[in-house]
C-alpha cells in the first residue's frame, strides 16, 4: 500500500464566535473515515503567527512554514466575510511561498445564501500565484442549515487525493521549479 498522503486542513478564520472551528472539526472527522489520508488540522487561531511580517521568521512562523512544507495537498476551511475571505487567512497564506508549490488544494468554504463561494473565488486567484492546483469540487456550506452534508466531501477528496498522488510523484522524478 502507498505511504499516505499528508493533507494539512488549514482553518482560516480567527474570528471571535467564529463557526470556522466547528466546520473543520467536522470536516476534519469526516475526511479522517477516509483510508490513505493522513490530515494535519492546522488552526490559525492556535498558529500563533505574527501580526505582521517580521524581519527575521519566528519560532511559530518557522514551524508554520514546515507544518506546509510537510504536507502534500491542502484543505482550506473559509469562511466568507463580505464577499471575501479573512485578512489573517491571506497573511498565513502569505507567510510560506515555495511551500505550496505544485501541491493541490481543495476548498470548505461556509457562510450564509452564497455558502462562502465568492471567498474561493479570490482564494483561487491567490493559489494560482502560488503554483497550485485548486480543485474543481468544494464544499459549500449554508450555516443556516441544519446538519452538514457529507456527499460532496467524497467528490473533493476523490479529486485531492488524485492531484495529491500525482503530483507527489512528478515531484519525486522532476524537481518543480518556478
Amino acid at each position: 500500500m502507498a505511504e499516505p498522503l499528508r493533507v494539512a486542513v488549514l482553518i482560516g478564520s480567527t474570528r471571535e464566535g467564529r463557526a470556522g472551528a466547528a466546520v473543520g472539526h467536522w470536516f476534519t472527522t469526516t475526511a479522517a473515515r477516509r483510508a490513505g489520508l493522513d490530515l494535519d488540522a492546522l488552526d490559525l487561531v492556535d498558529a500563533d503567527l505574527p501580526a505582521a511580517y517580521p524581519a527575521a521568521p519566528t519560532p511559530a512562523l518557522t514551524r508554520f512554514r514546515e507544518r506546509i512544507a510537510r504536507a502534500e495537498a491542502y484543505v482550506v476551511v473559509t469562511p466568507e466575510y463580505n464577499r471575501s475571505f479573512p485578512g489573517p487567512l491571506k497573511q498565513a497564506i502569505d507567510f510560506a511561498y515555495d511551500e505550496w508549490h505544485a501541491k493541490p488544494v481543495g476548498f470548505v468554504s461556509y457562510g450564509y445564501r452564497a455558502r462562502g463561494r465568492h471567498a474561493v473565488e479570490h482564494l483561487r486567484d491567490v493559489f494560482l500565484e502560488l503554483h497550485t492546483v485548486t480543485m474543481r469540487d468544494v464544499v459549500a456550506l449554508d450555516l443556516l442549515e441544519p446538519a452538514f452534508d457529507d456527499e460532496y466531501v467524497t467528490a473533493l477528496l476523490d479529486e485531492l487525493t488524485w492531484w495529491g498522488l500525482a503530483l507527489r510523484d512528478a515531484r519525486r522524478s522532476r524537481p518543480y521549479c518556478a
